[in-house]
């Protein structure tokens, strides 16, 4: 039976406004939340992610599927428990999930659990816009935006171009760190 506690948090976690984005919006993208519905999509997305790092490993389209759905798995797990207040946003266009979109806000940041767009949106400047919108958001309220980067995730250049900087190395990760400069 489910907790009655959690049912009224998810209901008024789910009845916040969504995050404006408008930069992401001027590029054709919309957000939603996030619904058992989408975890197809989500696994989908989760694999696009990690093809390149599989693609070397000599195990059978079967075995990669399997693996990735496993890790998919722990990973939204892992999302579902450590996040529990987080904004848990599917990214679309023209009606089509392309991304998904995590956030959480803390009392000092706002903290990017996940950005990943699908192959085909890659590239596009769609994850740029997004970042910056979350930079705005950040700096309204006097907050700093941080994230997790994998080592060696093409989208390091990216962050560091956008002002983050690297804080902490945490093994397979950096964290990353923005904030917005100081007014004048």
């Amino acid at each position: 039976m489910p907790d009655p506690g959690h049912t009224i948090l998810a209901a008024a976690r789910d009845a916040r406004p969504l995050p404006v984005l408008p930069r992401a919006a001027a590029r054709g993208l919309a957000f939603r939340r996030m619904s058992e519905d989408d975890l197809p999509f989500l696994g989908d997305l989760y694999a696009s992610t990690r093809m390149e790092e599989l693609a070397a490993l000599p195990w059978s389209a079967a075995e990669k599927s399997a693996f990735l759905e496993q890790q998919f798995r722990a990973q939204h797990a892992h999302y579902m428990q450590h996040y529990p207040d987080a904004d848990w946003l599917v990214v679309e266009r023209q009606g089509a999930p392309v991304g998904r979109l995590y956030l959480e806000r803390w009392p000092s940041e706002i903290r990017i659990i996940d950005i990943a767009l699908m192959p085909g949106a890659r590239g596009e400047g769609l994850g740029r816009a997004m970042l910056e919108d979350v930079q705005d958001m950040a700096a309204r309220d006097g907050l700093g935006v941080g994230i997790h980067v994998e080592h060696n995730n093409p989208a390091m250049r990216l962050y560091l171009r956008l002002g983050f900087s690297k804080r902490e190395d945490k093994g397979v990760y950096h964290l990353l760190r923005w904030d917005a400069a100081a007014p004048a």
